[in-house]
């Protein structure tokens, strides 16, 4: 059998590996456009409980991390002058130039040809059994067989940026700052003895104030925005100590949600999409990289699984990758939507209830507990101190009502009612039935139906208005609701 992989990053060469090392009757060729040393980005992240399926697949990610990454277990949040932290996040992070260097090392030693600075088109490809299409979001050969995969791709209205820095964080850190123009944001986190990446991310409306819309970003992939390097540089000055920011193909741009509703076809030939080129998840929660190697995994077991038949290979590849990617777009698109709004929330929160609604934007306030008991207990004691009780015990009015706790059985008769929409598509007119609501001057909103999320990003709406009590009505987590700030009050039924 033979076998192209068209994209040579971490996920196509994993593949590579471990098709070779499953099988090594497979002839694997790796054909990839830049050359054997070029990278753009600075370092990628895997988090602990992420590594453990991939490198029981195989241990060169686990070497890799051992031997050239940074380890850490708690996230940082930094904002107005405090700094939060909240343990339990065990994470590990490397170069990415280290990392693509030691996968390429992997592949070529268990027998995988490596084919760098060339780039294939589908029809370059003819002599293959099996076509991998590793290329990237923008992948060529997807989009050359559209619309049998059935891509769609929603556009964040946030924008970010790459660099790294010469400063050198202790671990995963987020840095709030509000500078002359407006709201900015940091992700950063080391990924060597003197190296961090640093990703910053902002609002249109702070972007073109600050006058960062000025980049041709249409031009090819290698200059940088050293314009907004310069600006940002002074924006973070006390948070990086002065340092500088580095810069590698470091350009704005938006991030771009990618499902596809099937990852491989059989006609006109069998062709399989792996990683960015299926799918993609913001980097807030899902590493890029860590679910392209963990489709490499599927994809090798599937094709090793089917000696000879590949619609049964392709069919279990898929059955098997797909559950843990829609998973991780499920927890995402609550955490991109709070980056879309991150600078209302700055405005609107002290700093230990601004952490502690960012930290939950995806779990309870159960999960963080596990993960670190006395981050929980010093915001649960900071809500006591300013409201006199636990957060289901406080009591509050509303719409000319004292509710004597948090949690109701029923919405009261003077509530102002709004659905929420089963999904997004929904979200414009339930937010302006929000809006209404509030501008007419009710005191109480009652959130109810639709998603989840959906319930959420109205009670958020409410919240922002600032001049409304919010309930929630629904299965939400009273406790986290309240304590985080996104809810007033909920009813829990019966």
């Amino acid at each position: 059998m033979r076998v192209a992989v068209a994209g040579g990053g971490p996920g196509g060469l994993f593949l590579a590996a471990m098709l070779r090392k499953l099988d090594p009757s497979v002839h694997v060729t790796v054909f990839e456009r830049n050359r054997a040393d070029d990278t753009f980005g600075f370092g990628v992240v895997f988090s602990d409980r992420a590594l453990a399926g991939i490198v029981a697949a195989d241990p060169v990610l686990r070497e890799a991390l051992e031997q050239h990454g940074r380890h850490w277990d708690a996230i940082e949040v930094r904002l107005k002058g405090e700094r939060i932290r909240c343990g339990g996040n065990g994470m590990a992070a490397i170069v990415r130039r280290t990392l693509l260097g030691l996968l390429q090392e992997r592949a070529r030693g268990l027998g995988a040809d490596l084919r760098f600075s060339t780039e294939v088109a589908l029809a370059d490809l003819d002599g293959y059994d099996l076509v991998v299409a590793a290329d990237g979001t923008g992948s060529q050969i997807r989009t050359a067989l559209e619309p049998a995969f059935g891509s769609t791709v929603d556009t964040a209205s946030a924008r970010f940026i790459w660099f790294g820095t010469d400063y050198l964080f202790d671990g995963l850190t987020f840095v709030h700052e509000r500078g002359p123009h407006g709201v900015f944001a940091v992700h950063g986190y080391p990924i060597g003895p003197d190296v961090s990446t640093f990703i910053v991310e902002t609002d249109e409306e702070s972007w073109r104030a600050a006058g960062l819309d000025e980049f041709d970003v249409s031009q090819p992939p290698g200059p940088s925005d050293e314009k907004t390097r310069a600006y940002l540089e002074e924006v973070f000055a006390e948070q990086i100590e002065g340092h500088e920011l580095l810069v590698n193909n470091s350009r704005w741009g938006n991030f771009r949600t990618r499902r596809t509703a099937r990852w491989t076809t059989l006609d006109p030939r069998p062709v399989a999409l792996l990683g960015d080129a299926a799918h993609t998840a913001h980097f807030s929660v899902g590493s890029g990289t860590k679910m392209a190697m963990e489709d490499a995994v599927a994809l090798a077991r599937a094709v090793a699984a089917h000696p000879g038949d590949l619609p049964s290979a392709l069919a279990a590849y898929e059955a098997a990758a797909r559950p843990s990617v829609d998973a991780i777009q499920g927890s995402a698109r609550p955490s991109l939507s709070w980056w879309e709004h991150f600078g209302r929330y700055h405005d609107a929160f002290e700093p230990w209830q601004f952490a502690y609604h960012f930290l939950s934007r995806s779990i309870t306030d159960a999960r963080l507990a596990r993960r670190d008991a006395a981050f929980v207990d010093r915001t649960h004691r900071a809500w006591v101190e300013r409201h006199g009780a636990e957060p289901l015990d406080s009591p509050l009015t509303a719409g000319g009502i004292t509710f004597p706790g948090r949690v109701l059985s029923e919405v009261p008769a003077a509530a102002a009612r709004v659905a929420a929409p089963a999904d997004e598509s929904g979200l414009p007119a339930a937010m302006a039935r929000v809006r209404a609501a509030v501008a007419g001057g009710a005191e109480l909103v009652a959130v109810h139906g639709g998603a989840p999320f959906t319930r959420t990003l109205l009670c958020e709406e409410i919240r922002m208005a600032g001049r409304a009590a919010i309930l929630v009505d629904g299965d939400a987590d009273a406790l986290t609701m309240v304590l985080s700030g996104r809810a007033d009050v909920v009813v829990v039924p019966g």
